[in-house]
């Protein structure tokens, strides 16, 4: 069955994992999720768990530091909250985030990125709200860290879960881009950091838990690759 189930309000895309993100109004979606997104992380030299990669739930400050480039999807330099703009494979970046974080880190690029679960993760416009609303705060969608931002035809929280199983295409064509949905997104304390500040309000995780078993949104493989655009047609095939 084919239904159409709202539009894409926007596009985010991460560079380097948990640091700060850009909204697109345009992207490529390709076999191992968006062009230039978590292609790069620190990697802690010293962890041998089977995630040894550093996030802003270990070190918040990492969502101030901003990615800069000079053409292309890969950064070449990072802004830190002190203004600097320092190379992003440098002695002097890869110092600063040791110093913070009180263990050593080295800079990794991976051609496929470095994801938690899958490559491409979804959000609806009404989910965001409804937490909001449950926390008393008004939330801003970068908290979620999203690649896709969906405004739905029907405005119900949570109807992400409904997907699962399904395959979400961006546009009707038959060569459309599309995406498998495979699970539900489980949230980790990131989502209570603000992007701006990296200040914390547990209250918002608080409120996941209490209105969807601590989970909102998606995640999604790709399954047809091509370009996306903002106002795109989202259409369920379940």
């Amino acid at each position: 069955m084919l239904r159409e189930i709202g539009q894409l309000e926007s596009i985010f895309r991460y560079p380097v994992k948990s640091m700060a993100g850009e909204r697109l109004d345009t992207a490529t979606l390709g076999w191992h999720g968006i062009d230039g997104d978590r292609r790069l992380a620190f990697l802690r030299v010293d962890d041998r768990s089977g995630m040894p990669w550093l996030t802003a739930s270990r070190l918040p400050e990492l969502l101030r530091y901003v990615p800069q480039k000079n053409g292309g999807s890969i950064p070449t330099h990072i802004r830190t909250p002190s203004g600097q703009d320092l190379p992003i494979f440098s002695d002097e970046l890869a110092a600063e985030i040791t110093r913070r974080c009180g263990a050593p880190v080295q800079m990794m690029q991976l051609r496929h990125g470095i994801f938690d679960e899958t490559a491409i993760s979804v959000i609806a416009v009404d989910t965001i709200r409804e937490i909001g609303r449950m926390a008393g705060r008004t939330l801003d969608v970068r908290q979620f860290r999203p690649n896709i931002l969906v405004r739905a035809t029907t405005p119900v929280p949570f109807q992400e879960d409904q997907w699962i199983g399904g395959v979400l295409s961006f546009g009707p064509a038959d060569d459309a881009p599309a995406v498998t949905v495979t699970m539900r997104d489980e949230r980790c304390g990131m989502v209570n950091l603000h992007p701006d500040s990296a200040e914390a309000a547990p209250e918002i995780m608080k409120a996941i838990v209490q209105a969807n078993q601590n989970m909102a949104g998606i995640y999604a493989t790709v399954k047809r690759p091509g370009q996306l655009a903002v106002g795109q047609s989202i259409y369920l095939h379940s």
